[in-house]
């Protein structure tokens, strides 16, 4: 189940958004964020988002996150229930539950639904100014210009306590939660895209946000992201 469609779908979405397509002098720019369970994506893509937003306040299209929004957004384009959020929760469906829904017609099987996935970052990185948190969106996007591929790391303990503060988890729960996380992300990029999610060579800026701290790593992705040509 690894190939579903990527390289068809790159192909048709990048041919949607070619130069003449966009207005004259404007670069629609797209950051993709992939992390280390309690790294601090979705803080880190806030204050990007609003850090870009005000370099340029009068963009018609403000700066946007995508994180577990994405899947509802996806659904929502290909008309789907509501109630399919479950299934692409990143490795969270077995090939046996796969195989039963495909064959009794309950739900399109996860490859379709990964199809349908692909279609929505490809297009939503097209129109510009969005942040992409996990889903693979840095293999979806890897050929489509303007798009900025971050990785977030940080030590272990730092994590668990960033993740018993968010998710209001004791600390032994966290330290549980995130490398369970981490696992599954690792088996998602593996089953999907048979790669290794932490190889540097997928990414453009690999920041250790235990190092840095979370406002300092948004700066650091925002000027990246203006220097995109």
């Amino acid at each position: 189940m690894i190939n579903i469609g990527v390289e068809h779908c790159a192909s048709f979405v990048s041919s949607q958004f070619k130069p003449g397509g966009e207005a004259a002098g404007v670069v629609r720019r797209a950051v993709t964020i992939s992390r280390q369970a309690g790294s601090g994506a979705t803080v880190v893509a806030g204050k990007l988002a609003r850090l870009l937003q005000k370099h340029d306040p009068e963009d018609e299209r403000p700066w946007e996150v995508y994180d577990s929004n994405l899947i509802d957004k996806m659904l929502a384009d290909h008309g789907l229930p509501p109630y399919l959020a479950k299934v692409l929760k990143e490795d969270r469906v077995s090939q046996l539950e796969d195989f039963m829904a495909d064959a009794l017609g309950v739900h399109p099987p996860s490859a379709t639904l990964l199809q349908h996935l692909t279609e929505t970052l490809l297009q939503l990185a097209g129109n510009g100014n969005v942040i992409l948190i996990g889903r693979g969106g840095n293999m979806v996007t890897a050929k489509l210009p303007h798009v900025l591929h971050v990785r977030l790391v940080a030590p272990l303990e730092k994590r668990i306590q960033h993740c018993a503060g968010a998710l209001h988890l004791t600390h032994d729960q966290a330290a549980t939660f995130c490398p369970a996380e981490d696992h599954a992300r690792q088996r998602y990029f593996k089953k999907y895209f048979n790669t290794d999610i932490d190889n540097p060579l997928l990414y453009h800026v690999i920041i250790n946000t235990g190092q840095v701290g979370y406002d300092e790593a948004a700066r650091i992705i925002g000027d990246a992201v203006l220097k995109l040509d």
